[in-house]
């Protein structure tokens, strides 16, 4: 596997010779500002609920006072396993190119294609095959500060398959079922606030009269708090069925409600040698959370349990002030009513918190 980061392009090795449009998963321009970014996303949990998995892929501009750098690359692994929690590489793992993404076109159904990224000390580490079964919800963007935005698209019903190593065990032909996204925008940690996201597939197999094999209900939250302006927060609930987005709840039509705190001893700060910068703690973890959304006879309602929590420590380019994104597994009871139509499952999902720290 090699480590190719530093000469990756987004574009497939047999590439056509006309192009009738970006490839992607971005467009084909490069990062010019310190605070430009792109980020690749993947979660995954294994349908036993033994596993978890998330990992980021990120492109961030040039430092101001040296353009000449171009692009920088950082990339992460996150590992669950259930009874031992999270482990993780550092922002340096090794990754397989081009980088899989639901959003490269041409990208068929019923194809699949490797992903494959490891750390540097081989103790954690994905060897996977991924498919999409799902099409990708519609673009949202927020605005804030003086001039940064952010802006997102999800696609759910990823399904993988392929042999997971945590820490010095490798686990051989593992069933899971994810979320993809893919992030761009211009912003500073500590101008952007914090934020909420969420996914649930349901993991029962739906086969299709085309041979697509999509959940028959899956789902996806965000809510989006920057510092100012006040009403540049914003949120959504996404709900697809059998592999379509068939309602985008609006955040005014969007519920949240917390209960009681995760206890400390239940986070774990990653990557390993963050442990050494001393960094102030977050906002305490919920240890319940309810994301409920109605339109007209329409509703859902996701009921999540956090149960183990990976606090990722991440440096500001603007400050000294610490940012933190809390990776979250536990199980989560998902139900409602859409055009007429009941559903309700239970599985388990991960939740992002992510914000500022205290203490500073």
């Amino acid at each position: 596997m090699p480590a190719v980061l530093q000469n990756t392009k987004f574009l497939w090795p047999d590439e056509p010779a006309i192009k009738l449009g970006p490839y992607g998963p971005f467009p084909d321009a490069p990062l010019l500002r310190a605070l430009e970014r792109r980020w690749l996303h993947y979660a995954l949990l294994s349908l036993d609920n033994e596993f978890g998995l998330v990992a980021n892929i990120a492109l961030l501009g040039p430092p101001p006072d040296q353009p000449h750098l171009g692009t920088r690359y950082t990339s992460i692994l996150l590992l669950y396993r259930n009874g031992e929690g999270w482990y993780s590489t550092q922002f340096n793992a090794e990754t397989l190119a081009p980088f899989w993404s639901a959003f490269r076109q041409p990208h068929l159904f019923k194809t699949r294609a490797p992903f494959a990224i490891k750390g540097a000390s081989k103790q954690v580490s994905v060897d996977l095959m991924l498919e999409r079964t799902s099409r990708p919800c519609t673009s949202q963007c927020v605005a804030f500060a003086d001039n940064q935005h952010l802006r997102w698209q999800s696609e759910t019903g990823v399904r993988a398959r392929g042999n997971w190593q945590y820490r010095d065990q490798v686990y051989r032909g593992v069933e899971a079922i994810g979320y993809h996204e893919r992030v761009r925008g211009y912003w500073g940690w500590p101008e952007l606030g914090g934020w909420v996201f969420g996914f649930a597939n349901d993991p029962a197999p739906v086969k299709e009269k085309n041979g697509e094999t999509a959940p028959p209900v899956a789902v996806v939250f965000t809510l989006i708090q920057p510092l100012y302006p006040k009403d540049a927060s914003t949120a959504s609930v996404m709900l697809w069925r059998r592999g379509r987005l068939l309602r985008h709840f609006p955040r005014r039509r969007v519920s949240v409600a917390v209960r009681g705190e995760l206890d400390r001893d239940c986070i774990q700060q990653v990557p390993a040698l963050s442990n050494l910068l001393g960094v102030p703690p977050m906002a305490t973890i919920p240890r319940r959370l309810l994301i409920s959304a109605e339109m007209g006879k329409d509703w859902v309602v996701l009921d999540f349990l956090c149960q183990q929590a990976a606090r990722v420590v991440i440096f500001s380019e603007t400050s000294l002030r610490p940012f933190s994104v809390h990776e979250v597994i536990g199980p989560v009871h998902v139900e409602g009513q859409v055009s007429g139509e009941n559903f309700s499952f239970k599985t388990n999902g991960i939740v992002e918190f992510a914000g500022g720290a205290n203490g500073d």
